[in-house]
C-alpha cells in the first residue's frame, strides 16, 4: 500500500510531509505535491504532518478522490523530486477546504 497526496494540497503545497519522509517519494509540481507509489514505503510518517489534512493511505482515499491514485503515479513520474520543506503558497490559507480544485491544478 502507498499513501496518496489528495484534493486538499492543490494551491496550497505545505511541503511539512517532504521533510519527514525517509524516502524522498515526494514529487513537486508548481501548486501540488504527490507521491511515487513505487517508492512510498508505508511509514505513515507523513499523514500527520500535513496541515491541509490532504494525504491518505491509498485504501482510505475519499471515494470522490480516488482519480488522485492515478494522477499521484502519472505525476510522479515527470515531476522533479522534492527533498526539502519549502514555504507554502502565498494564499494557502484561503484555499485550505476549498473542495473540487482538481480544476486548478497546473501540470
Amino acid at each position: 500500500m502507498t499513501f496518496v497526496v489528495g484534493d486538499n494540497c492543490i494551491k496550497c503545497k505545505h511541503t511539512d510531509c517532504v521533510e519527514v519522509c525517509p524516502v524522498d517519494c515526494f514529487y513537486e509540481g508548481s501548486n501540488f505535491l504527490v507521491i511515487h507509489p513505487e517508492e512510498c514505503i508505508d511509514c505513515a510518517l507523513c499523514e500527520p504532518e500535513c496541515p491541509a489534512n490532504a494525504i491518505f493511505p491509498e485504501d482510505e482515499i475519499p471515494q470522490d478522490q480516488q482519480e488522485f491514485i492515478t494522477l499521484n503515479a502519472l505525476l510522479a513520474e515527470t515531476w522533479p523530486n522534492i527533498t526539502e520543506k519549502k514555504e507554502s503558497l502565498p494564499d494557502a490559507e484561503a484555499w485550505d477546504g476549498v473542495t473540487d480544485k482538481l480544476k486548478y491544478l497546473e501540470r
